[in-house]
């Protein structure tokens, strides 16, 4: 009989692959959700099992999963497991020098992503994550980038990218209810990416006047129905509307994972790195500006180019997308 092959995937979401390492504990879930593209390669379970170790925020997401044997928390119950445990495959997605530290002392016959640098107190790459890195720690290399970050995510396996979807293991509750949604809360991480109330309810407004059934994120009915505190409910929602029209967000994974035609809005962040598999189209400021993308939290311009995302360039796409 052949031997199973044991992969450990470490990706909690406080470290973006692609962002800037920070000291936060904020869990990136559109980073965690973008990285089950990874699970392509080790969908077969009579060859892998896989275990995947995360923050308990980001459960929802990848519960479920065909492909997740295990899926742990990450607290020093687990870890302290994980070292007495042995492993093929470790793949290590997080740039926060402590998980890297924990990686490191897991025994694994081939280790990938990032391992801790003890002089610097930093994280450094094996070798196939140094462009990772590299577009995570340098603005002007994160600026010309034009790689999406599925391929980059193969490159670290050493593996080529050919199309491989997000796999997502919640099932939607829900049927067809609305013809748009307007996903229109930005998360803690990046407030720089919210487009302006008025611009919402100016679209909401045409779109309604058009005769097209609208529904907000943030209605007193979707609070009450609890879709902004649980992922379920945000899940099922999302899965109620034809078209989801949204800022670069969890919003958007979670509309692509779900097959459902996306319009995201970018400002402060890259769509170059984000692929919609033939699903959605990016918008982009009218405007140029040489600060764009800044990938800051805080804008320190003094115009928010969010604001030259016209509100009419964005209801003409909505139309020719309920009209393809």
């Amino acid at each position: 009989m052949k031997k199973i092959e044991k992969i450990l995937i470490f990706k909690t979401g406080y470290a973006e692959t692609l962002a800037e390492q920070t000291d936060s504990r904020v869990v990136s879930l559109g980073d965690v959700l973008r990285t089950t593209v990874l699970l392509n390669l080790y969908s077969d379970k009579s060859k892998f099992d896989v275990t995947w170790v995360t923050d308990e925020k980001a459960f929802p997401l990848l519960e479920k999963n065909d492909y997740i044997d295990r899926l742990l928390r990450l607290d020093w119950i687990t870890m302290e497991q994980l070292k007495k445990e042995r492993f093929d495959i470790l793949i290590n997605l997080e740039k926060v020098p402590g998980i890297c530290v924990l990686a490191d002392n897991i025994s694994a016959r081939i280790k990938l992503g990032f391992t801790f640098n003890p002089e610097t107190r930093k994280a450094e790459p094996y070798d196939k994550a140094a462009e990772a890195l590299l577009v995570s720690t340098d603005p002007e290399a994160k600026k010309q980038n034009n790689r999406l970050l599925q391929e980059i995510l193969y490159d670290i396996i050493g593996e080529k990218w050919n199309g491989e979807e997000y796999i997502l293991g919640y099932k939607p509750k829900t049927d067809i209810k609305f013809d748009v949604g307007l996903n229109n809360i930005a998360g803690q991480k990046w407030p720089t990416k919210s487009w302006s109330e008025e611009n919402w309810k100016k679209l909401e407004i045409m779109l309604r006047e058009k005769g097209i059934s609208v529904d907000r994120q943030d209605t007193e009915e979707n609070k009450n129905k609890g879709i902004l505190t649980s992922l379920n409910c945000y899940m099922d929602w999302i899965n109620s509307c034809k078209i989801i029209v949204s800022i670069d967000s969890l919003g958007v994974h979670l509309a692509l994972a779900l097959k459902k035609k996306t319009i995201c809005l970018f400002g402060p962040t890259p769509s170059n790195e984000v692929y919609f598999y033939g699903l959605g189209k990016a918008i982009l400021p009218d405007k140029s500006q040489d600060c764009i993308p800044c990938f800051k939290a805080v804008c320190d311009s003094e115009r928010n180019c969010m604001r030259d995302i016209p509100v009419e360039k964005v209801y003409e796409e909505v139309i020719k997308m309920l009209n393809s």
